[in-house]
């Protein structure tokens, strides 16, 4: 929503300013080619910057979700007598994002001639896993299932293994990189959008990760 609020910030503005200038025009004929090839050189880097700057207020993009499940087991043993167990089975949702917050006009190069973008991207970052509780089940067992602490101390330690067991999911090859493509597709319309808007649909962006 925000993407559409921006870009629709930028073709009111260009499109006032544009109409401006024409009505302000003198009536005496100008070179056209020159004219052209510096409206597209201004426009270009003004719609370049107004996209980073916006990425930049935007911070953390949200680009890909992954929703998975961990079934773990821990048990515990006290004197070889008194033993305890559980069995979770709780999913959990993990996000990939970008950090633009540091995202300048250096990481854009504009080549007029070839009507080109490249933006170099930020490494892709995992979040913190949330965990949803509400949809785990658990089942506890033996002795020190009886015993409230012992089975908190279970469900703690399930807890911690769970969450070894989804980062270990979320590193597979075939996440990461369905991520970093959602990615450079998310950059890549961040903006062509705008520079469309601006009068430049010729222009090519090439989105890809330093």
């Amino acid at each position: 929503m925000k993407k559409d609020v921006l870009f629709g910030g930028l073709a009111v503005s260009h499109v006032a300013v544009f109409g401006i200038g024409w009505a302000l025009a003198p009536d005496e004929p100008l070179d056209e080619e020159a004219q052209q090839i510096g409206f597209m050189k201004v426009e270009a880097t003004e719609v370049l910057e107004a996209t980073v700057q916006s990425l930049r207020t935007e911070n953390k993009l949200l680009v890909f979700s992954y929703k998975g499940s961990a079934k773990v087991r821990a048990e515990r043993t006290y004197y070889k007598i008194f033993s305890g167990e559980q069995v979770l089975q709780i999913p959990a949702v993990v996000n990939y994002y970008l950090d633009l917050s540091d995202l300048t006009l250096a990481d854009v190069t504009y080549d007029e001639k070839a009507k080109s973008v490249r933006v170099k991207l930020p490494k892709l970052k995992v979040g913190d896993i949330a965990f949803q509780p509400e949809n785990a089940m658990s089942v506890s067992g033996g002795l020190l299932s009886w015993n409230d602490d012992q089975v908190e101390a279970l469900r703690k330690f399930n807890y911690k293994t769970a969450r070894k067991a989804i980062v270990a999911q979320s590193q597979q090859k075939g996440l990461v990189g369905a991520a970093k493509k959602q990615a450079i597709e998310n950059i890549t319309n961040y903006f062509e959008i705008p520079l469309r808007i601006a009068g430049l649909p010729d222009v090519k962006v090439v989105a890809a990760f330093k």
